[in-house]
């Protein structure tokens, strides 16, 4: 990795944000295990049915398991029968506005056609992807990958 910052998605309201410094390579390779670097540095993707929070039901928050960074509540993630844990807006958001959440919105046409990648917006992790076909009035359906990500229960 070069360590530079990508221009967003244009979709994206706001602007990448860099908290932490960038790692290189092999920091990272040290830092996650291989299939989180896969994912999350090499944007590739788990196996569908396979994500450790799938069919999680507690309540909570989830983590870029990269960084820690608030990505995606527990209160918006739904079962969508597509194999990967899905959420019906990130963690932050106001009404169409995502310029407060933890994620970036980037085109990635790396299939041969077009598709919005979700990105972390502090450490630039691969997290999954946006469709428009999710539940409500929004009508997303972000499919992200359960390594890319860390729960942290809710306290009670």
């Amino acid at each position: 990795m070069s360590g530079s910052v990508p221009d967003a998605h244009p979709l994206t309201p706001g602007s990448p944000t860099k908290h932490e410094p960038s790692l290189t390579k092999r920091e990272w390779q040290k830092k996650l295990t291989a299939e989180q670097f896969y994912v999350t540095r090499g944007k590739g993707t788990e196996p569908p049915f396979s994500g450790i929070y799938l069919n999680n039901k507690e309540s909570g928050m989830y983590h870029c398991v990269c960084c820690d960074s608030p990505l995606f509540s527990s209160e918006k993630k739904y079962c969508s029968g597509t194999g990967w844990p899905s959420f019906s807006e990130a963690h932050g958001t106001c009404g169409s506005d995502e310029s407060n959440t933890g994620i970036l919105r980037r085109v990635d046409t790396s299939l041969g056609w077009v598709r919005t990648e979700v990105v972390c917006k502090q450490c630039e992790a691969h997290l999954g992807h946006v469709f428009p076909d999710g539940p409500g009035p929004a009508g997303q359906r972000f499919c992200i990958n359960s390594v890319a990500l860390k729960f942290k229960p809710r306290r009670r």
